[in-house]
């Protein structure tokens, strides 16, 4: 039998569930897939239940558990930070201890017990350090025999940002910089004064920096600002936080809104009002400064280690923008990011520390490519769940028994201007939707990027939206010589495809500037004549580069729209009932589930010619 690890994150902000056998990930998965809660920081029961169903393992069978970080080291840096700001911070002191103290420092025993709901057994529980788990979630799936690795996120137990050196089975930490001086927990401030929800608006801030107007006078003083006031910002990349005008380590908020009001001359802006210039130059400032410190951090890094190759996870390695530059900048020859990089990847890294810290087992590096498998690790469903669904809701549907022939109508169908929900395989780990739960659209139709965000997303009209790129074609369309197949690299679209803008284009309303006519591929052309990238290849995802490849042959073009499967609020789906559901709440056109095309209407447009395809109405 497999040497098996299960590795555990849990009770901060997405929890999940891995699954290693002799060192290869089985399964991985959020518990905010099933529960249906977004970011859901429970006990991630459901998860785990299934890694452990898809190895076909007990917990008996278990030769460890790995949390994805120590609780009472968490704990001390609480109760040092209580001490550190008294009086400041009773009510928090009060609200948190508590529940510490009844649940967080017991957590052996919680999870002891919530295992052997599962079954008998008692594997050894252990315990690596937060960011030990980010590194090793970043270095062991890597491609890279040796590698700098690089973490920065809110905080752990007491690091918030680390760099590491990666060789063989072994990771050294190098640098640590300590809580409360915090990259993640700057950014998320900026995220919660700009009206967004921390923890997971930072991509909202991320996205909407590039409306701000970089040759804006006021752009160029609030990162003055920022760096004078808020942040000392030193020549490695290490930063020191003004804590008066903080208030994460003891308050219930994230910063003293007064002072920043005085400081900024804007209030913080009230969730979900209009989104005003100054909101925008401001997500700008603080992305251009949070761009500054990843790349000293990086040459930093560089310095240190003189690798040539970089890893990187945690929150901050999310930040795609910052990542984009940072590969363009050349400091390394290549570098690979954990598409699980915030805390639901401690989970994998927590397994994966265990399997060659704890275990001592040796690593062999895979040059062709990472240890990810696309990042398609969770459940998958069969025909058998599909037609269950179809009868449960009555469902119209078409069946195609050849999967060629299933690509030629999406394709058409995406070329008409419709938009399609696409459930295929196994459900993706981390945040991004890759092609298995996804939306998708015409990249060319210049009002797919308003009519995602209205009316099937119900979100932000501002939001950006991806483009999903058959790898052989990524150069025809984006500034990129590189895979980026998990949607975590910005790049520019090739100015051989951009618009020329108007005069004054950075000084009209949001939504003028919005739905300019940017470039041929619109739907996913930032304002800034960006776009957030996923390629996309035959060897990894088959459905869904043949998808691509046929939409290719009847357009010419072999790039569409790709944007995760759900709706403003809610999960990706998981299951062909949640697909279903999100599929009849919004205006989506069309679902297709495996060989299965659903259509809202009464009867879908099949084609006329050719006996290939067999068609049911339910009654």
């Amino acid at each position: 039998m497999a040497d098996a690890i299960l590795g555990i994150s849990a009770f901060y902000h997405d929890s999940a569930a891995v699954l290693l056998a002799d060192g290869k990930i089985i399964a991985a998965a959020q518990e905010e897939r099933f529960t249906r809660k977004k970011h859901d920081p429970g006990y991630p029961g459901n998860a785990v239940a299934y890694v452990l169903a898809e190895s076909g393992l007990g917990v008996g069978d278990l030769k460890a558990v790995a949390f994805y970080d120590k609780p009472i080291l968490k704990f001390e840096r609480l109760l040092e930070t209580y001490h550190g700001f008294a009086p400041r911070g009773l009510r928090s002191f009060l609200m948190a201890i508590p529940v510490w103290i009844k649940e967080k420092l017991l957590m052996r025993k919680l999870l002891k017990d919530e295992l052997a709901k599962l079954g008998p057994g008692s594997p050894p529980l252990l315990f690596p350090e937060h960011h030990l788990s980010h590194a090793a979630s970043a270095f062991y799936p890597s491609p890279f025999p040796e590698a700098a690795i690089l973490t920065i996120d809110g905080v752990g137990e007491w690091s918030t940002s680390t760099i590491g050196w990666g060789q063989g089975k072994d990771i050294s930490i190098l640098r640590e910089l300590h809580f409360p001086h915090s990259v993640g927990l700057l950014y998320s401030a900026f995220t919660y004064y700009t009206g967004f929800k921390v923890n997971s608006g930072e991509y909202k801030l991320m996205g909407l920096a590039p409306y701000g107007n970089p040759d804006s006078e006021r752009v160029k003083k609030w990162v003055q600002i920022i760096l004078d006031e808020l942040v000392d910002l030193r020549e490695d990349g290490s930063i020191l936080l003004n804590m008066g005008y903080f208030n994460y380590a003891t308050g219930l908020t994230m910063c003293r809104e007064d002072r920043w009001t005085e400081l900024f001359g804007v209030p913080p802006r009230q969730k979900e009002t209009f989104i005003t210039q100054e909101y925008m130059d401001m997500a700008l400032a603080i992305q251009q400064v949070t761009e500054e410190i990843v790349l000293r951090l990086a040459a930093t890094t560089k310095k240190l280690t003189g690798a040539d190759y970089l890893a990187m996870a945690g929150g901050v390695a999310l930040n795609c923008v910052a990542n984009g530059k940072l590969l363009r900048q050349g400091l390394f020859k290549d570098i690979w990011i954990q598409p699980a990089a915030g805390d639901a990847g401690g989970a994998l890294g927590a397994a994966l520390a265990a399997w060659y810290i704890w275990e001592n087992q040796e690593r062999v590096a895979n040059p062709g490519g990472d240890r990810m498998q696309g990042a398609y690790l969770g459940p998958e469903f069969g025909p058998v769940e599909i037609l269950r669904v179809a009868r449960r809701f009555q469902a119209p549907y078409g069946h195609y028994p050849d999967f060629s022939e299933l690509t030629k109508d999406v394709a058409a169908l995406l070329a008409q201007g419709q938009v399609v929900g696409w459930f295929q395989g196994r459900m993706e780990y981390g945040p991004r939707a890759l092609g298995n739960r996804s939306i998708l659209g015409d990249a060319r139709d210049p009002e797919m990027q308003k009519r995602l965000n209205l009316k099937i997303k119900y979100r932000e009209g501002f939001r950006p939206f991806a483009p999903s790129v058959l790898m052989e074609d990524m150069e025809k369309y984006f500034a990129l010589d590189r895979p980026s197949p998990y949607m975590l690299l910005v790049a520019p679209v090739q100015e051989a495809r951009q618009n020329s803008l108007p005069p004054g284009y950075d000084d009209l309303p949001l939504f003028e500037r919005l739905y300019h006519l940017r470039s041929d591929i619109p739907a996913i052309t930032h304002v800034d004549y960006s776009a957030r990238i996923q390629s996309v290849h035959r060897d990894t995802n088959p459905r869904y580069w043949e998808l691509i490849e046929e939409f290719k042959r009847q357009t010419g073009y072999g790039v569409i729209v790709n944007t995760s499967f759900n709706v403003r609020g809610e999960p990706i789906v998981c299951t062909p009932v949640d697909a279903y559901q999100c599929f009849m709440r919004t205006e989506m056109d069309y679902l297709v589930m495996g060989d299965y095309l659903f259509d809202k209407k009464s009867q879908p447009p099949w084609r006329e010619e050719g006996d290939w395809r067999q068609t049911y109405e339910l009654d």
